[in-house]
């Protein structure tokens, strides 16, 4: 028996085989990497909720970025992150930069257990900005452009701050340089509304939603195919309705659906079936748990008032059972969709949009 390789990738931040949707924010961002003249999409936000593909969307622009002459640095926010970013840019163009001096050895004294005396080489006081500026300028002589993805923003970080007007001057000086970060939407928010870096109001911005049901059904098609199986078409149908565009379930489902009959040539619909109630379970821990314990008290409110209604909630009703006013509503409608829990489906209306949230609430509540 031959075990077929399973080519489906639900680990956060791995680039699968075939990317479902995000055509056009992929081709907007590698046409500002080709570009003479700089694009603003060289300056570019990615918000969504968790399982959105933010992170894997972020390793894949950076893959992409170098052969087009560019060295790419990735880091999430978090600490130290400034040195990551100096560190890592050195080690990826190390076979470009000039090597830094090293302390130079003064003297040798052979009676004593390590006798060995340096003198430092004499350098200019620096800070971080100074020693990027230092590689940029290295780079720039062999025409290379450095990008730099920041992934999970903290607003709340002085790094990322920090980060944030060093690169501005960057942008001003004339330097070719690229910054693309990612976060949930909250926090996406809060880091443009921090006035010392207000010029990211002015980065393009793109917000990972649902994906179509055709580019999912297309990208499980062509993953199944090209790694020597078939997949039944009821049961791909049936994967397809389960994924309802969110793309770290459409990972997941194959994963688990391919794992099933792991020897045979084909997916059959009952591998499908095993596989989506095994990452039913899944999400549960994955996604479902940790994006709960970020709701505020309103937050629950308003959603529990949209399990009244078997399907969508229009948001007069909603208004009615909340015993609140329409602004504060209006709020809570706002937060929710930013998170990707619901979406609105029509005007005054709106509806679950996170797989499996809806049941999960329904749990939580008996």
């Amino acid at each position: 028996m031959t075990y077929l390789d399973n080519p489906f990738t639900p680990s956060f931040g791995e680039v699968p085989v075939h990317l479902a949707g995000r055509r056009q924010i992929v081709s907007s961002i590698l046409q500002a990497f080709q570009s003479e003249r700089r694009r603003p999409e060289l300056t570019a936000l990615l918000s969504g909720a968790r399982g959105t593909g933010k992170t894997t969307l972020l390793s894949l622009l950076a893959a992409k970025a170098e052969p087009l002459g560019w060295i790419s640095v990735e880091t999430t926010a978090r600490p130290g992150m400034l040195d990551d970013i100096e560190i890592g840019v050195r080690r990826r163009a190390s076979h470009l930069l000039k090597k830094q001096k090293t302390a130079n050895v003064a003297g040798v004294d052979i009676a004593a257990i390590g006798g060995l005396s340096f003198h430092a080489p004499s350098q200019e006081p620096s800070n971080w900005r100074s020693r990027m500026e230092d590689i940029l300028d290295q780079l720039e002589q062999l025409d290379c452009g450095l990008l730099i993805t920041v992934d999970e923003i903290d607003p709340n970080l002085p790094d990322m701050i920090e980060l944030a007007i060093v690169y501005q001057h960057f942008v001003r000086e004339g330097r070719r340089v690229a910054l693309i970060m990612a976060g949930l939407p909250h926090n996406v928010s809060a880091l443009i509304s921090d006035k010392t870096v207000s010029f990211l109001r002015r980065a393009q911005s793109f917000k990972l939603g649902r994906i179509a049901d055709i580019d999912v059904n297309t990208a499980l098609v062509r993953t199944i195919s090209e790694y020597g199986r078939e997949a039944d078409p009821a049961g791909l149908s049936s994967a397809v309705k389960e994924i309802s565009g969110f793309p770290f379930l459409m990972q997941l489902i194959g994963y688990r659906a391919w794992d099933i009959s792991p020897t045979s040539n084909s997916i059959s619909a009952s591998d499908f079936q095993q596989g989506i109630q095994v990452a039913r379970e899944e999400m549960e821990s994955r996604i479902l748990e940790a994006t709960y314990r970020e709701l505020s008290s309103e937050d629950i409110r308003f959603l529990n008032a949209m399990l009244v209604d078997e399907e969508d909630s229009s948001i007069a009703d909603i208004t009615k059972r909340l015993n609140r006013s329409s602004s504060q509503v209006a709020q809570y409608r706002r937060r929710l969709i930013d998170a990707g829990v619901i979406g609105e489906r029509k005007r005054g209306v709106v509806g679950f949009d996170l797989p499996y949230f809806r049941d999960y609430l329904i749990n939580m509540t008996c």
